[in-house]
């Protein structure tokens, strides 16, 4: 079907009490903050054009928090800066959980559990290049930037450690393989294989670079199999 209507589905087989689950703005809807809240979870669900005014509304309010340095606005900020593959990234983080602004954005109560929005700037310096990206969520936990943000960042955890390596290291997405049990059983063998080269410690090196030195040394091979 689609994200809408299989996320619900999905969170049902699941037991998320005491989680934070984390959504893109496909799943920025007031029935999915229900459920998560009534599944004793908390919920950070980024925002986009999909929900009427509240993008705008968000952006404005953080517009205005930053114009009078928050004056009289209940907030927290937090800062990171890391480096890898050539480039420097800035992360800053502003949470807002200021009453009165919540209630101006959520005038009718809509969203449960509504405690916090949350503003995250990314800024990539690599060589001369300059590029600064904005996002902008809704939120049921406290204002804490600093939690806030590595949630943010968490939630594309799988997609950089687990998809993307297997699309990269394994070629996924050319397998050509479509019929029957085959797709599923080759994923399970791709999850295995990139699990137990992930356990290994005694080589400093790429999956890919693993995988082609597990084919060419039968010792090495034998090492990863006996995890």
């Amino acid at each position: 079907s689609n994200e809408i209507t299989a996320i619900p589905e999905l969170l049902n087989l699941l037991d998320v009490s005491g989680c934070i689950v984390t959504i893109d703005a496909m799943g920025c809807q007031k029935k999915l903050a229900r459920q998560i809240v009534g599944q004793e979870a908390d919920y950070v669900l980024a925002v986009k054009e999909n929900q009427g005014k509240l993008l705008e509304d968000v952006a404005d309010l953080f517009s205005c928090g930053q114009r009078t340095v928050f004056a009289d606005m209940q907030h927290d900020f937090c800062q990171t800066v890391g480096s890898g593959h050539g480039r420097v990234e800035t992360r800053r983080c502003w949470t807002i959980d200021d009453p009165e602004q919540l209630s101006y954005l959520d005038t009718r109560g809509e969203w449960p559990g509504l405690r916090s929005i949350g503003m995250v700037t990314a800024e990539r310096c690599q060589g001369d290049q300059v590029s600064v990206e904005t996002r902008y969520y809704i939120s049921s936990l406290e204002s804490d930037a600093r939690r806030f943000l590595r949630a943010t960042r968490s939630h594309w955890g799988i997609e950089n450690r687990l998809h993307w390596v297997l699309d990269v290291s394994f070629g996924e997405d050319e397998s050509r393989v479509r019929t029957g049990n085959a797709p599923e059983n080759l994923a399970l063998v791709r999850h295995m294989a990139l699990n137990l080269l992930c356990q290994d410690q005694t080589r400093k090196a790429s999956i890919k670079a693993k995988r082609k030195l597990a084919g060419w040394d039968n010792n090495y091979l034998l090492s990863i199999l006996s995890h």
